[in-house]
């Protein structure tokens, strides 16, 4: 991708579409993003938008997300950026989101994200899935309903990462553990039974910030329903979520004694998707996270 310093030609065809819903587009700026998109402020007559681009991935990537941002937004549980516009052209697919001056979280900040996130949890949906597939990262993940969740996180989570890995020739103890570990999954909910909530989908500490008054923000969603515990786990992964976040998400909605094994099952996904995404540098810590799992259903 060109450098930002080198212009709105950067845009290519995609500068129509996207002057037709910010105004005149007059300067682009790069800014940190991720390892998948490219992130820039866009200076328009409309104001400040951010732009994420990516010339490899498929319009649906960013029609997704930003479904997933409008129904995040619609609950009215909590803060995240407003999608104006997204689309696809020549093959590049962007997404631009209102601009926000975010800033990093303290404190009060966990305290309300932590309380936000459990009203969010609280809302019932109508099954497990969603009503399209996304992605998570640049991954495809499947999202076709089902009423029985231990089979969609057997299938659609853990199934589908394990056939992408059987892909790039991870074999062996890895598929050998997740095919035994699948067929186990029911000894990990004893008296435990998931309710459908609305899930972030991809809850790190680097997908959440600030604006003024430390308001939380969320964004770059891989939305879909499934077990609460599922979006609590991933924000153990990485860290960037403090004491207070979890104190208050508990004190709103305790969590299962279960939790405590189930959130490796379900930061297992993750994990599976880091080694399909970026390598054998994952490997390792997915199998020993199969043997922990496995061990744990054999005592």
């Amino acid at each position: 991708m060109a450098a930002a310093s080198e212009g709105l030609a950067a845009l290519g065809a995609a500068a129509g579409a996207i002057a037709g819903a910010c105004g005149t587009l007059r300067s682009l700026q790069a800014v940190g993003g991720g390892c998948i998109n490219d992130g820039y402020r866009l200076a328009a007559a409309g104001g400040d938008y951010f732009l994420k681009l990516n010339r490899n991935a498929p319009a649906a990537l960013f029609e997704a997300e930003a479904a997933g941002l409008q129904q995040l937004a619609a609950t009215g549980c909590l803060r995240v950026p407003r999608p104006v516009c997204w689309g696809d052209a020549e093959r590049c697919a962007f997404l631009v989101l209102e601009w926000l001056d975010l800033r990093a979280g303290g404190p009060a900040a966990d305290e309300q994200l932590g309380r936000q996130l459990a009203a969010l949890h609280r809302q019932p949906q109508p099954y497990f899935g969603w009503h399209r597939d996304n992605h998570i990262g640049a991954t495809p993940q499947p999202n076709a309903p089902a009423d029985d969740w231990i089979g969609f996180w057997s299938r659609r989570r853990l199934g589908h990462q394990l056939d992408l890995a059987a892909r790039r020739g991870y074999g062996g103890t890895l598929q050998r553990d997740g095919e035994e570990l699948c067929r186990l999954l029911p000894g990990l909910f004893p008296g435990y039974r998931p309710q459908p909530a609305l899930l972030h989908g991809d809850l790190w500490g680097g997908n959440w910030a600030c604006v003024a008054g430390s308001v939380p923000v969320l964004f770059d969603p891989a939305c879909y329903y499934g077990d609460r515990e599922a979006d609590v786990a991933m924000t153990e992964l990485f860290g960037g979520f403090g004491n207070r976040f979890y104190a208050v998400y508990r004190e709103a909605w305790p969590l299962d004694s279960g939790y405590r094994v189930r959130k490796q099952l379900y930061n297992l996904y993750h994990i599976l998707n880091h080694l399909n995404l970026f390598g054998s540098a994952y490997l390792s810590r997915a199998q020993s996270m199969m043997a922990a799992l496995l061990a744990e259903l054999r005592a």
